[in-house]
């Protein structure tokens, strides 16, 4: 494994770039029933996909992605987060996050990686809004929204998933 470079370090965790040898735990994490149902995009994830996300999202600058990594001698990766739709003329992106690893979930990563991500989208990318989708059955994952100082802006109805199922969602957006 190359030498990682971590870009914001927190009191528990550290973030980095994602890098190629990260896509089998992100495909892993994505295809996990628990992780599928709270995202839009539903379809199995696939080694391939991912490399095409990194060639059409990320190396086009669309997209900023980050590994969330245990400060631990390992340096664990338990999830991921990511800007997507940057828009550096309206300082705005969506924000995303996913905690894979099922023994990270309840110990406030999602809190803590929350800080570390919009300081580095206010600091680094010179970001003033994010934006974010979430499904209304997702109340965890709300209060750790609500926690990062993310605020409720719309309530969307029967969102169209990609396995046809329909969901309502809200939108949440924090002003950096």
């Amino acid at each position: 494994m190359s030498e990682k470079k971590y870009l914001k370090k927190g009191p528990k965790l550290s973030l980095r770039f994602m890098e190629e040898e990260d896509f089998p735990l992100i495909v892993e994490w994505r295809n996990k029933d628990r992780i599928q149902k709270n995202f839009i995009y539903r379809e199995k994830f696939t080694l391939e996909g991912q490399r095409k996300w990194k060639e059409t999202m990320i190396d086009t600058g669309k997209v900023v992605q980050f590994m969330i990594c245990e400060n631990a001698a390992d340096m664990r990766p338990v999830g991921s987060v990511y800007f997507r739709d940057i828009d550096l003329e309206a300082g705005s992106a969506e924000y995303g996050i996913l905690i894979g690893e099922d023994d990270a979930i309840g110990k406030g990563y999602g809190d803590e990686t929350a800080e570390l991500a919009v300081e580095y989208a206010r600091d680094v990318m010179k970001l003033k809004k994010l934006i974010l989708r979430v499904f209304t059955y997702n109340t965890p994952a709300i209060r750790s929204y609500e926690h990062a100082g993310f605020v409720k802006t719309e309530d969307v109805a029967g969102v169209v998933c990609s396995d046809g199922t329909k969901d309502d969602m809200i939108m949440m957006e924090m002003v950096l």
